[in-house]
Protein backbone atom coordinates (compact mmCIF):
# COMPACT_ATOMS: atom_id res chain seq x y z
CA UNK A 1 0.00 0.00 0.00
CA UNK A 2 1.30 3.43 -0.90
CA UNK A 3 1.46 6.11 1.78
CA UNK A 4 2.17 9.64 0.57
CA UNK A 5 5.00 11.54 2.20
CA UNK A 6 3.64 14.18 4.45
CA UNK A 7 4.86 17.79 3.84
CA UNK A 8 6.35 17.98 7.33
CA UNK A 9 8.52 14.90 6.73
CA UNK A 10 9.62 16.24 3.34
CA UNK A 11 10.63 19.59 4.88
CA UNK A 12 12.66 17.84 7.60
CA UNK A 13 14.49 15.78 5.00
CA UNK A 14 15.37 18.87 2.96
CA UNK A 15 16.55 20.70 6.08
CA UNK A 16 18.79 17.78 7.07
CA UNK A 17 20.32 17.65 3.60
CA UNK A 18 20.97 21.38 3.67
CA UNK A 19 22.59 21.17 7.09
CA UNK A 20 24.85 18.35 5.91
CA UNK A 21 25.89 20.39 2.87
CA UNK A 22 26.74 23.43 5.00
CA UNK A 23 28.72 21.28 7.43
CA UNK A 24 30.61 19.69 4.55
CA UNK A 25 31.52 23.10 3.12
CA UNK A 26 32.61 24.35 6.56
CA UNK A 27 34.91 21.38 7.12
CA UNK A 28 36.37 21.76 3.64
CA UNK A 29 37.09 25.43 4.34
CA UNK A 30 38.86 24.54 7.60
CA UNK A 31 41.07 22.06 5.79
CA UNK A 32 42.03 24.45 2.98
CA UNK A 33 44.80 27.02 3.13
CA UNK A 34 43.91 30.57 4.02
CA UNK A 35 44.68 32.75 1.00
CA UNK A 36 44.87 36.51 0.92
CA UNK A 37 41.48 36.82 -0.73
CA UNK A 38 39.48 35.11 1.99
CA UNK A 39 38.78 35.75 5.63
CA UNK A 40 39.56 33.02 8.16
CA UNK A 41 36.90 31.91 10.58
CA UNK A 42 37.70 32.87 14.19
CA UNK A 43 39.64 30.11 15.91
CA UNK A 44 39.87 27.93 12.80
CA UNK A 45 43.18 29.08 11.33
CA UNK A 46 45.77 26.69 12.76
CA UNK A 47 48.74 28.33 11.05
CA UNK A 48 50.10 25.02 9.78
CA UNK A 49 53.42 25.01 7.94
CA UNK A 50 54.63 22.50 5.36
CA UNK A 51 57.54 20.31 6.33
CA UNK A 52 59.74 22.04 3.77
CA UNK A 53 59.10 25.49 5.23
CA UNK A 54 60.77 26.95 8.28
CA UNK A 55 61.00 30.45 9.78
CA UNK A 56 64.16 32.37 9.02
CA UNK A 57 66.42 33.57 11.81
CA UNK A 58 65.17 37.11 11.18
CA UNK A 59 61.55 36.04 11.65
CA UNK A 60 62.33 33.98 14.74
CA UNK A 61 64.07 36.93 16.32
CA UNK A 62 60.78 38.79 16.35
CA UNK A 63 58.91 36.01 18.13
CA UNK A 64 58.42 36.17 21.90
CA UNK A 65 61.17 34.19 23.59
CA UNK A 66 63.18 33.82 20.38
CA UNK A 67 65.05 37.13 20.49
CA UNK A 68 68.48 37.75 21.37
CA UNK A 69 71.29 35.66 22.83
CA UNK A 70 69.84 36.85 23.13
CA UNK A 71 68.73 38.17 19.80
CA UNK A 72 71.50 36.18 18.18
CA UNK A 73 70.23 32.77 19.23
CA UNK A 74 73.34 30.66 19.85
CA UNK A 75 75.52 33.31 18.27
CA UNK A 76 76.29 31.19 15.21
CA UNK A 77 74.63 33.44 12.61
CA UNK A 78 76.13 36.54 11.03
CA UNK A 79 72.70 38.16 10.56
CA UNK A 80 69.67 38.37 12.85
CA UNK A 81 66.59 40.64 12.77
CA UNK A 82 68.12 42.86 10.10
CA UNK A 83 71.47 43.32 11.86
CA UNK A 84 74.52 41.87 10.10
CA UNK A 85 78.15 41.36 11.10
CA UNK A 86 80.21 42.35 8.05
CA UNK A 87 83.93 41.95 7.48
CA UNK A 88 86.31 41.60 4.55
CA UNK A 89 88.75 39.65 6.74
CA UNK A 90 88.36 35.94 5.94
CA UNK A 91 91.93 35.05 6.92
CA UNK A 92 94.28 36.31 9.64
CA UNK A 93 97.98 35.68 9.98
CA UNK A 94 99.39 33.20 12.50
CA UNK A 95 102.11 33.70 15.08
CA UNK A 96 101.71 37.41 15.76
CA UNK A 97 99.25 40.18 16.57
CA UNK A 98 96.41 40.55 14.09
CA UNK A 99 93.73 43.18 13.56
CA UNK A 100 90.18 42.07 12.71
CA UNK A 101 88.03 44.83 11.25
CA UNK A 102 84.26 44.68 11.01
CA UNK A 103 81.02 46.62 11.06
CA UNK A 104 77.57 45.91 12.41
CA UNK A 105 75.15 46.88 9.67
CA UNK A 106 71.59 47.78 10.65
CA UNK A 107 68.28 47.00 8.93
CA UNK A 108 68.86 50.05 6.69
CA UNK A 109 72.12 48.53 5.39
CA UNK A 110 74.26 51.20 7.01
CA UNK A 111 76.88 50.65 9.76
CA UNK A 112 75.46 51.13 13.25
CA UNK A 113 77.31 53.74 15.30
CA UNK A 114 75.14 53.92 18.40
CA UNK A 115 75.62 51.17 20.99
CA UNK A 116 74.48 50.95 24.60
CA UNK A 117 76.84 50.11 27.43
CA UNK A 118 76.84 46.46 28.52
CA UNK A 119 78.98 45.72 31.56
CA UNK A 120 80.80 49.04 31.00
CA UNK A 121 81.59 48.31 27.29
CA UNK A 122 79.79 49.06 24.03
CA UNK A 123 81.16 45.96 22.33
CA UNK A 124 82.37 42.61 23.66
CA UNK A 125 84.40 40.65 21.12
CA UNK A 126 85.48 37.01 21.38
CA UNK A 127 87.85 34.97 19.24
CA UNK A 128 87.44 31.23 19.81
CA UNK A 129 89.29 28.38 18.05
CA UNK A 130 87.09 25.59 16.68
CA UNK A 131 88.45 23.04 19.20
CA UNK A 132 87.92 25.60 22.04
CA UNK A 133 91.61 25.61 22.96
CA UNK A 134 92.04 29.25 21.95
CA UNK A 135 90.07 32.05 23.61
CA UNK A 136 90.37 35.83 23.56
CA UNK A 137 87.92 38.36 25.02
CA UNK A 138 88.70 41.92 24.06
CA UNK A 139 86.95 45.27 23.69
CA UNK A 140 87.55 46.72 20.22
CA UNK A 141 87.58 50.38 19.27
CA UNK A 142 85.14 51.99 16.83
CA UNK A 143 85.90 54.65 14.24
CA UNK A 144 83.43 57.43 13.50
CA UNK A 145 82.16 55.56 10.41
CA UNK A 146 81.15 52.51 12.49
CA UNK A 147 84.19 50.36 11.68
CA UNK A 148 85.41 48.34 14.65
CA UNK A 149 89.00 47.12 15.06
CA UNK A 150 89.71 44.15 17.31
CA UNK A 151 93.42 43.88 18.11
CA UNK A 152 94.05 40.18 18.66
CA UNK A 153 97.01 38.44 20.23
CA UNK A 154 98.82 35.72 18.28
CA UNK A 155 96.49 33.10 16.79
CA UNK A 156 97.39 29.49 16.10
CA UNK A 157 96.67 27.88 12.73
CA UNK A 158 93.14 26.61 12.23
CA UNK A 159 89.55 27.79 12.06
CA UNK A 160 88.43 30.53 14.43
CA UNK A 161 85.01 32.05 15.08
CA UNK A 162 84.75 35.76 15.78
CA UNK A 163 81.83 36.79 18.02
CA UNK A 164 80.47 40.32 18.42
CA UNK A 165 78.18 40.91 21.41
CA UNK A 166 76.36 44.25 21.48
CA UNK A 167 73.16 46.16 22.22
CA UNK A 168 71.98 48.80 19.74
CA UNK A 169 71.14 52.19 21.27
CA UNK A 170 68.56 53.01 18.62
CA UNK A 171 66.52 51.63 15.75
CA UNK A 172 64.39 48.50 15.74
CA UNK A 173 66.91 46.62 17.86
CA UNK A 174 67.22 49.22 20.61
CA UNK A 175 67.72 47.61 24.00
CA UNK A 176 68.04 44.07 22.58
CA UNK A 177 71.14 41.96 23.11
CA UNK A 178 72.71 40.53 19.96
CA UNK A 179 75.49 38.02 19.42
CA UNK A 180 76.64 37.61 15.81
CA UNK A 181 79.65 35.75 14.47
CA UNK A 182 81.76 34.92 11.43
CA UNK A 183 84.58 32.46 10.89
CA UNK A 184 88.13 33.17 9.77
CA UNK A 185 90.98 30.89 8.78
CA UNK A 186 94.48 31.18 10.17
CA UNK A 187 96.80 29.53 7.59
CA UNK A 188 99.25 26.83 8.59
CA UNK A 189 99.32 23.28 9.83
CA UNK A 190 96.41 22.96 12.24
CA UNK A 191 96.41 20.38 15.01
CA UNK A 192 93.12 19.66 16.72
CA UNK A 193 93.37 19.19 20.47
CA UNK A 194 90.75 17.01 22.23
CA UNK A 195 88.62 18.87 24.74
CA UNK A 196 89.67 18.16 28.34
CA UNK A 197 87.30 15.89 30.25
CA UNK A 198 84.44 17.42 32.19
CA UNK A 199 85.35 18.45 35.72
CA UNK A 200 84.14 20.82 38.41
CA UNK A 201 87.54 22.26 39.29
CA UNK A 202 90.57 23.78 37.57
CA UNK A 203 93.58 25.97 38.35
CA UNK A 204 94.92 29.16 36.80
CA UNK A 205 97.83 31.32 37.96
CA UNK A 206 97.84 29.53 41.32
CA UNK A 207 94.09 30.01 41.87
CA UNK A 208 91.68 27.11 42.16
CA UNK A 209 88.25 27.58 40.61
CA UNK A 210 85.45 25.21 41.61
CA UNK A 211 82.05 25.19 39.91
CA UNK A 212 78.93 23.87 41.66
CA UNK A 213 75.65 23.23 39.89
CA UNK A 214 74.03 20.80 37.47
CA UNK A 215 72.57 22.83 34.61
CA UNK A 216 70.09 21.23 32.22
CA UNK A 217 69.82 22.22 28.56
CA UNK A 218 67.22 24.87 27.84
CA UNK A 219 66.50 25.55 31.50
CA UNK A 220 67.65 28.31 33.83
CA UNK A 221 69.83 27.04 36.68
CA UNK A 222 71.94 28.75 39.32
CA UNK A 223 75.67 28.15 39.14
CA UNK A 224 78.13 28.92 41.94
CA UNK A 225 81.84 29.53 41.46
CA UNK A 226 84.27 29.40 44.39
CA UNK A 227 87.81 30.80 44.10
CA UNK A 228 90.59 29.76 46.48
CA UNK A 229 94.38 30.03 46.59
CA UNK A 230 96.61 27.74 48.58
CA UNK A 231 93.51 26.21 50.12
CA UNK A 232 92.33 29.57 51.45
CA UNK A 233 89.26 31.52 50.26
CA UNK A 234 90.04 34.45 47.98
CA UNK A 235 88.31 37.62 49.17
CA UNK A 236 90.23 40.32 47.30
CA UNK A 237 88.58 40.02 43.89
CA UNK A 238 88.49 43.39 42.14
CA UNK A 239 85.62 44.59 39.95
CA UNK A 240 86.01 43.59 36.31
CA UNK A 241 83.39 44.77 33.81
CA UNK A 242 81.13 45.82 36.67
CA UNK A 243 81.25 42.38 38.27
CA UNK A 244 83.70 40.21 40.21
CA UNK A 245 84.01 37.67 37.40
CA UNK A 246 83.00 37.38 33.77
CA UNK A 247 81.83 33.96 32.60
CA UNK A 248 81.27 32.80 29.02
CA UNK A 249 80.75 29.32 27.60
CA UNK A 250 81.13 27.68 24.19
CA UNK A 251 79.61 24.40 23.07
CA UNK A 252 81.81 21.55 21.88
CA UNK A 253 81.35 20.81 18.19
CA UNK A 254 79.62 23.96 16.93
CA UNK A 255 81.10 26.63 19.24
CA UNK A 256 77.64 27.93 20.20
CA UNK A 257 77.92 30.91 22.54
CA UNK A 258 76.42 31.56 25.97
CA UNK A 259 77.02 34.38 28.43
CA UNK A 260 76.38 33.35 32.03
CA UNK A 261 75.13 36.45 33.77
CA UNK A 262 76.52 37.25 37.24
CA UNK A 263 74.05 37.71 40.08
CA UNK A 264 76.56 38.66 42.78
CA UNK A 265 76.54 42.42 43.29
CA UNK A 266 79.78 44.38 43.39
CA UNK A 267 80.58 45.85 46.80
CA UNK A 268 84.05 47.35 46.75
CA UNK A 269 87.41 45.66 46.11
CA UNK A 270 86.77 42.65 48.30
CA UNK A 271 84.76 40.14 46.27
CA UNK A 272 84.81 36.38 46.72
CA UNK A 273 85.25 33.64 47.42
CA UNK A 274 81.76 32.60 46.23
CA UNK A 275 80.15 34.05 43.10
CA UNK A 276 76.70 33.28 41.72
CA UNK A 277 75.68 33.10 38.06
CA UNK A 278 72.48 32.64 36.10
CA UNK A 279 73.17 29.72 33.73
CA UNK A 280 70.93 29.08 30.74
CA UNK A 281 72.70 26.80 28.26
CA UNK A 282 70.57 25.94 25.21
CA UNK A 283 72.12 22.60 24.21
CA UNK A 284 73.19 19.46 26.04
CA UNK A 285 76.74 18.17 25.82
CA UNK A 286 80.12 19.56 26.79
CA UNK A 287 80.59 23.29 27.25
CA UNK A 288 83.93 24.99 27.73
CA UNK A 289 83.67 27.65 30.43
CA UNK A 290 86.02 30.64 30.57
CA UNK A 291 86.02 32.53 33.87
CA UNK A 292 87.84 35.87 34.00
CA UNK A 293 88.56 37.58 37.31
CA UNK A 294 90.96 40.22 38.56
CA UNK A 295 93.24 40.50 41.60
CA UNK A 296 95.95 43.06 42.25
CA UNK A 297 95.34 44.65 38.86
CA UNK A 298 96.01 41.38 37.01
CA UNK A 299 93.40 39.61 34.93
CA UNK A 300 93.23 35.83 35.24
CA UNK A 301 91.45 33.40 32.92
CA UNK A 302 90.46 29.92 34.08
CA UNK A 303 88.91 27.32 31.77
CA UNK A 304 87.11 24.04 32.46
CA UNK A 305 84.73 21.67 30.72
CA UNK A 306 81.18 21.44 32.07
CA UNK A 307 78.82 18.62 31.13
CA UNK A 308 75.24 19.74 30.53
CA UNK A 309 72.43 17.17 30.57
Amino acid sequence: MFFPVRPTVRRRALMAAGTAAVLSLTLAACGSSNDSGGSAMPGMNHGSMSSSASPTSDAMAGMPGMGGAEAGGKGLADAVAGYRLTSTDSTLKAGGPAAYRFTVDGPDGKPVTGFALDQTKRMHFYAVRSDLTGFQHIHPTMASDGTWTADLSALTAGSWRMFASFTPDGGSGKGKDFVLSRTVTVPGKATRTPLPAATNSTTADGYTVTVKGEPMAGMAHPLTVRITKGGKPVTDLQPYLDTYAHLTAFHEGDSAFAHLHPTTKVDGDHGGPDLSFHAELPTSGNWRLFLQFQTGGTLHTAALTLRVG
